[in-house]
């Protein structure tokens, strides 16, 4: 965690417009009160760092811009503000905010624009919603508290079980998420556990996972129509919903060259908040399943928590 100062509090009345910086501002279940960006949406509260007013004005030689000039709520020094991630958060003993976006897109007629000439705010502002209202002034501090991924990996095999032979497709499992989670640079924990193709030892090991809130689970093994292959049949039935467009893609994407591909009984689907992905066991497969996964998967969590943009 990270401690971020709270350099100014700014409100105006309409939107496009400078702020004014104030003595103190209030914030609710909407955003900033009497502020012209509070409402129904995910763009409550904005941010800007003073890095990024050093910034600007580096930019323009003797230029000093005053505060609020970029249309942000709270102006911060401290962290470098863009380089945060969605979900995020920013805490103090009063007011708690979750990020919901970095940068925009600037409208048309953009007062600012025409006042200076040029923009940070669409690069290196962020954006957020309200988890807990409060009162905060210049000169208080947020923690920063980066939101961490939890994942777990699961690999069904009797003999890697038994340990006739070592597990390779949970740790490449492992490997592809956690580069996929750092080129977003999203802090992450993944756990990795070993199962025989066993269903009450599956069943307890979801039901202790739900518990345990992870965002994200991934199993390898157990897809096929073998009697032992059992994967789908048991995790099926913990999901709320289902997912079948990703796993119908891979099949028919790799099926057309390797028809074998299409016996696969690979799912996925969302249980309570945990997106779940059931894949075969090979090495080839998980590298060429979540290939094709991690392409979803940062929006997927967006959805679940409600940061869907659009």
């Amino acid at each position: 965690m990270s401690t971020v100062k709270i350099v100014s509090v700014n409100t105006s009345s309409e939107k496009g417009t400078v702020k004014k910086p104030v003595d103190a501002i209030t914030i609710n279940h909407k955003g900033v009160v009497n502020d012209a960006h509070a409402g129904d949406w995910h763009r409550q509260v904005s941010l800007l760092g003073m890095e990024s007013y050093r910034k600007m004005e580096a930019k323009k030689e003797g230029t000093k811009l005053d505060i609020g000039v970029f249309a942000e709520n709270i102006t911060t020094e401290g962290l470098i503000l863009h380089e945060t991630n969605i979900m995020d958060r920013f805490v103090n003993e009063n007011v708690e905010l979750e990020v919901t976006q970095i940068g925009k897109q600037c409208h048309n007629g953009c007062e600012i624009m025409k006042l200076i000439g040029d923009c940070v705010m669409p690069i290196e502002g962020i954006f957020a919603r309200v988890i807990k209202g409060g009162d905060i002034k210049p000169g208080e501090t947020f923690e920063y508290k980066p939101r961490v991924v939890k994942a777990l990996v699961i690999t069904l095999s009797d003999r890697a079980y038994k340990g006739v032979y070592e597990d390779k497709s949970g740790p490449l499992a492992t490997k592809l998420l956690g580069q996929f989670f750092d080129s977003y640079k999203r802090h992450h924990n993944i756990e990795n556990i070993v199962l025989p193709d066993d269903e009450k030892m599956l069943q307890e090991t979801l039901t202790n996972a739900k518990s345990k809130k992870y965002d994200i689970i991934i199993t390898t093994g157990g897809t096929g129509i073998g009697k032992r292959d059992i994967t789908p049949d048991v995790v099926k039935p913990f999901f709320d919903k289902e997912i079948p467009g990703i796993m119908d893609h891979i099949r028919l994407k790799y099926g057309a060259e390797k028809p074998n591909a299409l016996i696969s009984r690979s799912i996925a689907g969302v249980m309570d908040e945990t997106l779940v992905y059931v894949l075969p066991g090979s090495v080839k497969a998980v590298n060429e399943y979540l290939g094709e996964i991690n392409l979803t998967i940062e929006h997927s969590l967006r959805m679940i928590h409600g940061v869907d943009m659009h």
